[in-house]
């Protein structure tokens, strides 16, 4: 049993060289991941307020998007281009970094709310709906607030990307569908 599948990445992130290797960055490492697994790359679109690439994953088109309008312009960048492609609330797949997680931990749900991320706040208002599915990546919490945009611990570091890693070998599940099976794989940990 599969439903329709993923047909927008989006990596949730801050642009510029003083945010790149910051861990509320971790939903465009996800992007970058997945664009280098399948050899494509990122160019600017300024009609889509950030940078794109198209990636073929198992006969399917899947556009990748990483917004250059800050975190809490995000949707922004997310509405104009599912307007412009006409894609469906279901078939988006937006990644971004979750406090709430422990580092190396990352979880695929659909719906729900913003639970205080402003990229995520700003991606529900402009969409007008909850109704697409998350890939939370955990960065875990470092304590202070102010360190959420701090580069995380070597430790923090290598989990969080190990996790993501994880996330991009479910990409042909995401895209053809097969949402329980990528939860059961990557909720059952390592």
């Amino acid at each position: 049993m599969s439903e329709e599948g993923i047909r927008l990445i989006v990596g949730l992130g801050n642009p510029g060289p003083q945010y790149e290797d910051t861990r509320h960055n971790a939903g465009f490492w996800f992007a970058d991941r997945v664009a280098a697994a399948a050899g494509g790359s990122f160019r600017a679109e300024s009609k889509f307020h950030g940078m794109t690439c198209r990636i073929s994953v198992g006969g399917a088109e899947v556009r990748l998007l990483k917004p250059t309008t800050y975190m809490n312009h995000s949707g922004q960048s997310v509405a104009a281009l599912v307007r412009y492609f006409d894609i469906a609330p279901e078939q988006i797949l937006i990644a971004y970094d979750e406090l709430d997680l422990p580092a190396g931990t990352v979880r695929v749900k659909r719906g729900g709310g913003h639970a205080g991320h402003n990229g995520m706040r700003d991606s529900i208002a402009a969409l007008g709906t909850r109704e697409f599915w998350r890939l939370r990546i955990g960065i875990g919490h470092p304590g202070d607030k102010a360190q959420v945009v701090g580069r995380p611990s070597k430790a923090d570091g290598e989990a969080i990307h190990d996790a993501i890693d994880d996330a991009e070998r479910s990409l042909s599940d995401l895209v053809a569908g097969k949402f329980q099976l990528v939860m059961n794989r990557l909720h059952a940990g390592p």
